[in-house]
């Protein structure tokens, strides 16, 4: 897996301010989350993991949310 220093936040960081983590984790798909200057956790976006094995209402419930994020707009202008 390549790092990039975007994505890392410090435990201590993390710990005062987890919506910083879940920020990064949302820009990113995740957050590397350093111990004592070292990768140690890694906080995963699951929308945007394609490793995760999910099931298909999941994965709807996923592709549905994605779809609305995408065309919000459009959505928004047919429901005039």
């Amino acid at each position: 897996m390549t790092l990039d220093t975007k994505e890392m936040i410090s435990v201590s960081d993390a710990n005062k301010n987890f919506s910083k983590a879940t920020r990064i984790a949302d820009k990113t798909g995740k957050a590397v989350i350093l111990k004592g200057n070292r990768p140690k956790y890694l906080l995963l976006d699951i929308e945007a993991d394609p490793r995760l094995i999910l099931s298909d209402d999941e994965l709807i419930a996923i592709s549905a949310t994605r779809i609305f994020k995408n065309h919000r707009a459009a959505f928004e202008e047919l429901a005039k």
